[in-house]
């Protein structure tokens, strides 16, 4: 009778440890299969620009004197917590002309729909955009920031720091972020997490300016997508890891390539070269989305 006991009681136990374990299970998958259920990636297109010489997109020679075109895109994430816009192109005031913009004589620029009317058609104005973030401060990146007053501008430290130096650097127009000065402003100094569950990251890499970063996010049908500003500006950059003339700094350069393919590599992302045409037509055509 004891012995039958002791057998009902240890298998009570062990049927008690086993739901417990399954329910633990089932709560991870559900967390898992919720985590960016609700995550969408818009791409907006915010410009274009063809360069008479490609060169300084490699300080290697490789580009030099040859001719070639660059995608400008924007990105709106739709997050259950709020909306991010990540990079805000050329600046609409190039969609004036119907024919492009000259800058100098070897730069052709051209914007064909204003970023303001891309969010109109997804029902947004500027102050429904939550969070503005940057992958640098170069003007081609920063050219409709002061249309976002009312947003959170979440700046890398070091980036900001440096774009508003005297005389700023290359690639850097102060007036078309001078609107920091007075909206609300979150400073990072590394990596992280926009609206803290884990499926939009902000990730340092600096090289290509000095508070340079890409963005993370974890899509539920999608998987991983890294967009990776001026990580790298050409598919063939990527590939032979060629590092424009006027970086910051080479040695950041290749050790950022190198710690964002590892993540690439870890997580089977899908690594999004913002600049190059073919990746920019590669993904769905606005106003369709990846989720």
């Amino acid at each position: 009778m004891v012995n039958a006991w002791v057998t009902f009681v240890i298998e009570r136990k062990s049927n008690a440890i086993a739901g417990t374990l399954l329910l633990g299970a089932a709560c991870l998958l559900s967390a898992h299969s919720a985590a960016g259920a609700d995550l969408r990636l818009y791409t907006l297109d915010c410009g274009h620009a063809t360069f008479k010489d490609m060169g300084q997109f490699s300080d290697t020679g490789e580009y030099d004197r040859k001719q070639g075109d660059i995608a400008v895109p924007c990105f709106v994430i739709r997050h259950p917590k709020g909306v991010l816009l990540w990079d805000t192109g050329l600046g609409d005031k190039f969609a004036a002309s119907k024919n492009g913009t000259d800058m100098g004589a070897t730069v052709h620029l051209s914007v064909p729909v204003t970023l303001l009317a891309q969010l109109k058609s997804l029902g947004l104005a500027p102050q429904n955009v939550s969070y503005v973030a940057f992958s640098h401060l170069h003007w081609d990146h920063s050219g409709n920031a002061n249309e976002f007053p009312d947003s959170t501008w979440i700046i890398n430290r070091r980036e900001l720091a440096a774009a508003i130096a005297t005389p700023p650097p290359d690639g850097i127009d102060p007036a078309t972020f001078s609107a920091y000065k007075t909206a609300k402003t979150q400073l990072i100094d590394g990596d992280y997490d926009v609206f803290g569950d884990g499926t939009v990251r902000i990730l340092a890499a600096p090289g290509h300016t000095t508070g340079h970063q890409v963005l993370e996010l974890k899509l539920q049908k999608s998987g991983m997508v890294i967009l990776s500003g001026d990580l790298y500006q050409l598919r063939s950059n990527r590939e032979f890891m060629r590092v424009p003339a006027g970086n910051a700094s080479r040695a950041e350069t290749l050790a950022s390539m190198n710690r964002i393919e590892t993540i690439v590599k870890n997580t089977q992302a899908r690594l999004v070269v913002q600049h190059d045409p073919l990746d920019f037509q590669a993904l769905p055509k606005f106003p369709a989305y990846l989720d």
